[in-house]
């Protein structure tokens, strides 16, 4: 490692890393410090002194002990699908990647677990499962995040109205603390009424208390044959309202999305795909059902029909069929992104006030801008509504983003009146700070930082995220 332009670092510090690690280990090179400094987020540029790529918990834990020494600020980095800037560097940070930590141990079939390093890529994890007939059933859909990012943001996916969070799937972790000390916590245990469960601190605290570098998994078993199913709907009431009729149908519900004809347009535009109905509609739902025959299903979707809930409806008669009609849904925010620069937030709200707040949000978009394309779509069962806006091409950034600023503010009033939370996936991160008052009292807050302090007094941890 040559130490040339890493100026911002002590040279001590460097010496150090230089001494006692792989030759491998640490990169100056500026594509490396480009690529490992951000996550998605296109809002800002990163700025990273020097990315570090530990194997073992062991070199993660010496190398916290000499940052905190030299007093270096750390950025832990997963796969850097969020879209919270969660893991942007922004003053010359060092960025620790856990992407070479992805070993994971055999399957315990008989307490169906699986212990995994942090950098397992979720999409190696559903494959090693499978091998042994198990699942560990968090499934996003981004195909690069790993396992220790979905841990720090408490990542939901698809099939979060069947399965839940991250947090429920998760029996044990290992974390390094800024300090370096190591915590094993929980290891496999089903039940541990022991203390104060520390381990669920550290789920859904985004690398600002320490870093998670191995997990011990919970795992079950597969859901057997899934049915797919595509509806034309044309309001998003009537989408709440075919949900519920799902809620309560002979099947089970795996998976209940919505989206609007503005996120299809996009979809069919950039992937060249062919529209899966001949006659449009406002808004489409896709639900992913098992336990069911395939007459039940197509009884339970002539109910829809009279009440006229929905337009057309398609059921994948093959697997082919079934990922065609995931496509629709799966390719929307890259099919947005490629149009331009694209601000978006995923939002947290009671589904029982999920219609008024759409409705609301609507009724804003209308009344003040109406020059901007909104798209909205959502994972309905888990109260996620994702937000995207699309910069126009003839306004400038700046003022893009001053306008998002003032739409935010009026957006995240709304979400604070229906009960909401301001993120519902990607976490706070350094986008979302200044709301995160807007769903968190103060009480809660000067607690977090108090956690802070005890666990980082010296804040090298994830540096102005969050708090």
């Amino acid at each position: 490692m040559s130490v040339g332009t890493a100026t911002a670092l002590p040279l001590s510090f460097l010496e150090s890393i230089r001494s006692e690690f792989p030759v491998d280990f640490a990169s100056i090179e500026p594509s490396d410090l480009e690529t490992y400094g951000r996550d998605w987020t296109k809002v800002f540029p990163p700025r990273a002194s020097i990315l570090c790529r530990p194997r073992t918990t062991d070199e993660v834990s010496r190398l916290m002990r000499l940052c905190t020494q030299h007093r270096v600020p750390v950025i832990p980095s997963g796969g850097r699908t969020g879209l919270a800037c969660g893991a942007l560097a922004t003053r010359g940070e060092l960025i620790l990647s856990l992407e070479r930590m992805r070993r994971m141990e055999p399957v315990d079939s008989l307490g169906r677990t699986l212990r995994v390093q942090a950098g397992a890529v979720i999409e190696a994890v559903h494959q090693h499962c499978a091998e042994a007939g198990l699942l560990w059933p968090i499934a996003p859909h981004s195909k690069g995040s790993q396992i220790g990012g979905n841990i720090a943001t408490n990542a939901g996916g698809m099939r979060g109205v069947r399965y839940g969070l991250t947090r429920q799937w998760v029996l044990g972790l290992t974390v390094v603390l800024a300090n370096g000390e190591v915590l094993q916590l929980n290891g496999a245990l089903e039940k541990n009424n022991a203390g104060v469960d520390l381990r669920q601190l550290f789920i859904d605290s985004e690398g600002i208390l320490g870093v998670i570098t191995e997990a011990t998994l919970k795992l079950t078993l597969p859901p057997g044959k899934v049915d797919v199913l595509l509806l034309a709907v044309p309001s998003f009431e009537a989408v709440l309202q075919v949900f519920e009729r799902a809620r309560r149908a002979s099947f089970t519900l795996m998976a209940f999305e919505s989206f609007t004809d503005r996120c299809l347009a996009h979809v069919i535009r950039y992937r060249q795909l062919k529209p899966p109905f001949d006659v449009a509609s406002n808004h489409y739902a896709l639900l992913e059902v098992t336990q069911a025959d395939r007459g039940a299903i197509e009884g339970w979707l002539e109910s829809l029909y009279e009440p006229r809930l929905v337009a057309a409806a398609t059921h994948a008669r093959s697997s082919q069929q079934a990922e065609e009609l995931w496509a629709y849904r799966q390719r929307i925010d890259e099919s947005l992104n490629a149009v331009g620069l694209v601000h978006g937030h995923n939002i947290a709200l009671p589904i029982s006030r999920f219609h008024a707040f759409y409705s609301e949000l609507e009724a804003l978009h209308a009344k003040s801008y109406c020059d901007w394309e909104l798209c909205l779509f959502a994972h309905v069962g888990d109260g996620t509504l994702q937000v995207r806006i699309i910069k126009p091409e003839a306004l400038d950034k700046r003022t893009f983003l001053a306008r998002c600023h003032a739409f935010d503010t009026a957006m995240f009033d709304l979400v604070r009146t229906h009960q909401g939370g301001v993120s519902a996936e990607h976490g706070i991160g350094l986008l979302k700070k200044a709301w995160l008052a807007q769903t968190r009292s103060a009480a809660e807050i000067d607690l977090m930082r108090a956690l802070k302090r005890v666990m980082d007094p010296l804040g090298i941890l994830n540096p102005g995220k969050v708090l």
